[in-house]
Formats: structure tokens, C-alpha cells, sequence
């Protein structure tokens, strides 16, 4: 692997070389995570996944009792809410 170089500019922006955005097919827009290792920093790519349909995921998850209603799901969130509250969580 050959070693290559950049320089900061002075609006703290960083140009990544051609060969590397080419090996790795980072293009334009492409998202990175930065972390500070301490003695420097390490960048990697955000891996978007395909964005779920609703159609797709339904009924995915086992269901244990009969269906809830609108209005008992409402109420389910409404003492979750309450519930965290209480316990200084919202």
C-alpha cells in the first residue's frame, strides 16, 4: 500500500488523493464518521442501507396475543411517555 499525503486547508477542509477516493469508489457527497485515535484521526465511509418500505416490513416481528387497536397502541405510548417522564428521562 503506497503512502500518500494532503494538507489541511485553511478552512480545515482536507482533499482525499484521486488514487484513494478511486480504490475505495468514494464519490462526491459520500459521508464519513470521524473518530480521534488520539495521535490522530481515522475516517470511514457511513454505510447508508436501502431505505425500508413500510409494505416490506410489516408483520416481520412475531406478534404474541390478539391485534391491538389504534386507540390501545395510543394509550400504550401515552403511559410509555408518562412512564419516562416519572424517571426524569424526558
Amino acid at each position: 500500500m503506497s503512502m500518500e499525503t494532503t494538507r489541511l486547508s485553511s478552512k480545515g477542509q482536507i482533499i482525499l488523493p484521486k488514487a484513494v477516493r478511486d480504490t475505495h469508489r468514494w464519490g462526491p457527497g459520500t459521508d464519513f464518521s470521524v473518530e480521534n485515535t488520539g495521535d490522530g484521526v481515522l475516517l470511514r465511509p457511513i454505510r447508508k442501507g436501502q431505505p425500508s418500505r413500510l409494505e416490506d416490513v410489516v408483520g416481520c416481528l412475531p406478534v404474541k396475543g390478539s391485534a391491538r387497536s389504534i386507540a390501545e397502541m395510543d394509550d400504550a405510548i401515552a403511559a410509555e411517555l408518562r412512564d419516562r417522564r416519572d424517571r426524569g428521562r424526558y
